[in-house]
């Protein structure tokens, strides 16, 4: 990501929000494709700068998309594009008073989910996600893999027509796609959904399984006890039904996984992983044997 184009891009904004030249601009998180940073004004006054490249250079169409249908999110106070590049001054919400834990991500999932239809957001039907080990094995053949890799993703290409099966089931409608506690920010103001660079329209179930993260092993009676207070917080009945001839938990699971190897592929694709594409084909191995397993493949 340029800096300098970074730079550019915050005059425009500042003045689109009506607020003076020249804050003080100290980071708060920043990596390689994006960036938040926090600035302040004499005075006191703060909002926050956040910019992107593609794909996350939409961000600010959802945010105020789903602000307009109930969802409480940061208000966008500016938003500008260039080629391929979002910079956006969203309202500052401070520190927050405490963690997420997961009775709240239940209730709040139960409300981004509600969220049935949003224009211009990508849609992950049940012949897209039966579409995604083949997309998968197609990439891994082309950048390499283990052979423990092609065989996970060929068992899962075989079944996926099965196993995707009941994906439109409720919940489906809007998934944050990044679902996790730090998703959620308790502050002063009560509570705000951030991270919507990637929501698009699917199986809410993908949410629930994002929930605990993939960074450790799969615990498919954890994900149940979250489904069920999904479930219990007003979420529809057909969340704990089985789909795909699995049980609803480990569907989720599954399929959670498959969607993240999937990104990591494309990651390769684009380039991302350039000096350090050993470390994106072990992470997708992990993903696929998990999937694998958790789908019975």
């Amino acid at each position: 990501m340029n800096a300098a184009e970074v730079t550019a891009m915050l005059p425009g904004l500042l003045a689109e929000a009506a607020l003076p030249d020249h804050p003080d601009r100290r980071p708060i998180r920043v990596w390689a494709r994006s960036g938040v940073e926090r600035l302040t004004f004499p005075g006191g006054a703060s909002a926050v700068f956040k910019y992107a490249e593609a794909p996350f250079d939409h961000e600010d169409r959802v945010l105020r998309a789903v602000a307009a249908a109930g969802l409480p999110v940061p208000a966008v106070r500016a938003a500008r594009h260039t080629e391929g590049l979002l910079g956006m001054l969203i309202e500052d919400l401070g520190e927050p008073v405490r963690a997420a834990d997961d009775l709240l991500g239940a209730t709040t999932a139960v409300q981004i989910h509600r969220i049935t239809a949003l224009a211009d957001l990508p849609r992950l039907g049940e012949v897209e996600l039966a579409s995604l080990p083949g997309k998968i094995a197609r990439r891994l053949a082309r950048h390499g893999a283990s052979d423990d890799a092609r065989s996970a993703a060929t068992a899962l290409c075989r079944a996926a027509d099965t196993r995707a099966k009941d994906a439109e089931s409720p919940p489906f409608g809007l998934v944050h796609s990044e679902f996790h506690p730090t998703s959620l920010h308790v502050g002063a103001a009560g509570l705000r959904i951030l991270d919507l660079a990637r929501a698009f329209i699917g199986p809410g179930l993908l949410d629930l399984a994002s929930w605990h993260g993939t960074t450790t092993a799969p615990d498919v009676n954890r994900a149940h006890a979250f489904l069920t207070a999904y479930a219990e917080a007003g979420g529809p009945a057909e969340t704990l039904a089985d789909r795909g001839g699995q049980n609803p938990a480990a569907w989720a699971l599954g399929w959670h996984r498959v969607w993240v190897a999937e990104w990591f592929a494309q990651q390769i694709g684009m380039g991302w992983a350039e000096g350090a594409e050993d470390t994106w084909t072990t992470v997708i191995t992990r993903h696929l044997l998990d999937a694998a397993e958790l789908l019975n493949v």
